[in-house]
């Protein structure tokens, strides 16, 4: 599953002052961590885009991600099929309605990488990630969004490079594409982000729906 894949990827990872034109690399990365570091949940809108460079082919899917401190995470996908990716920081469920199955795994298992979670990841950015801008010569993007080149100090074949956008505004990330070790690329981008709304426990606990297969998330070996 494409999708799967592409969010464990971001998970790997996983797990902002001044104009964009005056800032300088330390001063992105300051405000990054520190924004990060605060946050203790978040909600946004996002949409995917999934490209396989062998096969030259793009799938896309959009949808909603919640996000808690702990682990917990909830990704509700609307297109282009529904499907629900949560976890309450200990296990990890990943729901297909089209399947009626229900995949459980381990979530330290399933998220582990470089970071552990996105949020705990963009509050130590430096301590898993070497750091440059993507353009040293222009720093940020069309619209004034400095544009960040990471590369995992420990990568893996699923996160090999990221580069995000910061908003210089509010030091949010809103849009991080990710390199694999093939070269293939995810990327998401974010809109109507909103940070510490209070969220509740109760939306990161995931119960199989009656009738639904419930089958390891990895095979056993």
């Amino acid at each position: 599953m494409p999708r799967r894949l592409a969010l464990f990827a971001l998970l790997c990872v996983l797990s902002l002052a001044s104009t964009a034109r005056a800032q300088e690399l330390d001063q992105v990365v300051a405000g990054l961590e520190a924004t990060y570091g605060k946050v203790n949940d978040l909600r946004a809108e996002f949409t995917q885009a999934a490209h396989n460079r062998s096969l030259g082919q793009d799938i896309k899917a959009e949808g909603t991600v919640y996000l808690k401190r702990g682990g917990k995470m909830r990704w509700d996908y609307k297109s282009p099929s529904p499907q629900q990716i949560v976890s309450d920081g200990s296990s990890l469920w990943v729901y297909t309605p089209e399947l009626n199955q229900v995949n459980k795994g381990s979530a330290p298992k399933a998220l582990a990488g470089p970071a552990g979670s996105f949020l705990a990841g963009l509050g130590r950015v430096r301590d898993q990630f070497t750091v440059r801008f993507l353009d040293p010569a222009r720093k940020a993007d069309a619209s004034g969004r400095p544009v960040l080149d990471l590369t995992p100090k420990n990568p893996s074949p699923l996160l090999t490079r990221l580069v995000l956008t910061v908003d210089p505004k509010d030091s949010i990330v809103r849009q991080a594409v990710l390199y694999d070790q093939f070269q293939n690329t995810v990327t998401m981008t974010f809109t109507k982000v909103t940070v510490n709304a209070g969220l509740a426990d109760s939306l990161f606990a995931f119960t199989p729906p009656a009738g639904a297969a419930v089958v390891p998330l990895e095979p056993a070996r």
